[in-house]
Parts: structure tokens; sequence; C-alpha cells
């Protein structure tokens, strides 16, 4: 039986729970006051009130903590801090779970000496991720583009585990899919797939035509030459992680409607993305438990 610290999160966190609540496991919460739960081993906690030495995991949102710490509280009011003091008063073998991590995280669990996994560097988890974010934003370009998605010019920058499934998406509601890849693997399975590949030094000749860019690339893909060549009635979804892909003081500068796209599976299928990330939990888990 572990000993786990759940701090924070947003709606998907909610399944999360509710999934590890099965197990023998007994689960501490902070941050989720407002929520309800009906089992004996889902317990409210308070920081003040914790003996952190029994602490076996700490799970924490899906971000981690941002620049000075503060971890995401949606179901509480009030902030919360993660320090290096709160790691180092778990038992060395705690393990904290994150979906993605910032320096000031990873340093904090270096200086604690505690075992950090970033879920989201899981090909697994990233791969499933992908569906209900590209869900997501076929929500989006439907809701923000006054033509049908169908027969649409739609360009996707990246082919990696996210643009691999959005350009999928697009294409199979009847899109006129282009996407822009270096790889010439990547370029060959862009062709096999039925869809237009596109080598990043000619995109900027096929930009006034396209309806609906979306970028998958974590760094400037969209930058002001790009911008320039883009018809005003372009709508951008930006998939990418902060800071993003995309200019976006120059595409407002120009009329072009940008919407940085952040967070989409808790959005848009909360439950299925909890559950994503219950199951990587439950599997780490355990095995965590086997090792003890």
């Amino acid at each position: 039986m572990l000993h786990i610290l759940v701090v924070g999160g947003d709606k998907r966190y909610i399944h999360v729970i509710e999934t590890l609540a099965k197990s023998e496991n007994n689960l501490y919460l902070i941050g989720f006051d407002t929520v309800s739960f009906d089992k004996s081993n889902v317990k409210h906690a308070k920081l003040e009130h914790m003996d952190l030495s029994i602490i076996d995991a700490i799970i924490l949102p899906i971000a981690g903590t941002d620049e000075r710490g503060q971890v995401e509280i949606m179901y509480a009011n009030g902030h919360f801090y993660l320090t290096e003091q709160i790691l180092s008063s778990t038992p060395d073998h705690c393990t904290i779970y994150t979906g993605t991590a910032n320096d000031y995280l990873q340093g904090m669990c270096k200086a604690a000496q505690r075992s950090l996994i970033r879920l989201f560097d899981r090909d697994d988890v990233a791969i499933y991720n992908s569906i209900p974010t590209a869900e997501g934003a076929l929500k989006i370009a439907i809701e923000e583009t006054e033509e049908t998605i169908h027969n649409a010019n739609v360009c996707v920058l990246g082919f990696g585990r996210v643009g691999k499934t959005v350009a999928r998406l697009f294409h199979a509601v009847g899109a006129n899919v282009y996407v822009v890849a270096r790889n010439h693997a990547d370029l060959a399975r862009v062709t096999e797939m039925g869809l237009t590949p596109i080598k990043p030094n000619r995109l900027h000749k096929l930009l006034a035509d396209m309806a609906i860019c979306i970028n998958t690339i974590p760094s400037l893909a969209i930058d002001d030459e790009r911008l320039t060549n883009m018809s005003i009635s372009t709508v951008i979804i930006d998939l990418a992680s902060k800071p993003g892909g995309v200019d976006f003081v120059t595409a407002q500068r120009r009329g072009i409607k940008a919407v940085h796209a952040l967070g989409l599976p808790g959005k848009t299928a909360p439950k299925t993305a909890g559950r994503i990330i219950a199951n990587i939990l439950m599997e780490s888990l355990k095995s965590e438990q086997k090792h003890q």
C-alpha cells in the first residue's frame, strides 16, 4: 500500500483521483476542497497537518510548477508552492510525477535528491494525448472559420506524435492537408498517407492559399516572414507548448487570427485524458511498489 499526495490539477485530475482510488493506496488531496470523493482511502489534506515522512509519491499537475514553484490549484482557494524543504521532508524513495517540468522543478528535485518522472516524455502518453488534442484542434477550426473544413486547405507544421494525428484527422474529414516536414522518411510517409508533403523552404509559396495553419513545432515556426505571406483570413492554431511556435504579436498586428491552444486534452475530453494519465500512473506506481 502506497501513500500518495495529489497536489492540484485541472478537471483531468478528478478522473485520475477516481481511478487511483480504486486501488488499496491512500490518497491525500491538496487543492480539491470543493470536490467530494466517497472513497474512504481518499482524504482531503492541509500541508501543515501532513506527515510527509510517509509519502511515497507526489502527483503534480500536467504543467508541474511555474518558475516560482507555484502549483495550479483549481478546486480550492489560496496558493500552493512546492519547495525543496517539502520534498526533503519525504522519504528518500518518494517519486515526483508531473506531465512536464521546467528548470525550477527539475533543479528542486535534483537538490532534494528525489526522482522526477515526466509522463509526457513517454511516447505512449504523447500519442494517446494526441487524439483529444487533434479533436480539440478540429473543434477550434470549425468554430473560427466561416467555411467547411471539407475541401479547405490545411497546413500542418511538424510531423511528430501530434502532427501525425492532426494531419490524419483533418484528412479524414475531407480537408486538403499539406504537411511541412524536414525528414525524408517523414515526407515519404506523408505521401503514403495521401497527403501533400512540403519542405520548409517551399512553404512560403503556398501560405497564401491556406485557410488554416496548425503548428505543432515547439519553436518559432510561423515567424514574421511567413506571416507576411499569409492571407489575413487564415486561421492559425498553435498546439505547441509555451511559448509556442507563432509570432503572436506580428499576427495580431497583421489582423491574422492566431489561437494558442494549450491543454486541449483537458478541455476537449477530460475524462479520457484523465484515464490516460491514471493508467500510466498506476503502471508506474505498481512498479515503484515492487522495488520498495
